[in-house]
């Protein structure tokens, strides 16, 4: 049970850091533009795996950054959408 979860935690982080960086490329290379609101929502989902697997690690320093991270995409989805 123990290995199954850490294999499920594992898996969110590695799914976060494959959706920021998605994110990043698309913006990098014009498919998508800042005020996009799946740039947003990408780095949003990709954020809470990042700290789905920080805090089973008790690593607290990237679920911080992470918090941060989605607090900006909430905050940058609201404008887009209002």
């Amino acid at each position: 049970m123990k290995q199954r979860m850490e294999k499920l935690t594992e898996s969110a982080g590695w799914l976060g850091v494959v959706l920021i960086l998605l994110a990043y490329a698309l913006l990098s290379f014009s498919v998508l533009s800042a005020d996009h609101v799946w740039y947003h929502a990408l780095n949003l989902v990709g954020g809470v795996g990042i700290i789905v697997d920080a805090l089973a690690d008790k690593n607290y320093q990237p679920a911080v950054l992470n918090l941060i991270w989605i607090a900006i995409a909430v905050y940058a989805i609201v404008r887009v959408v209002i």
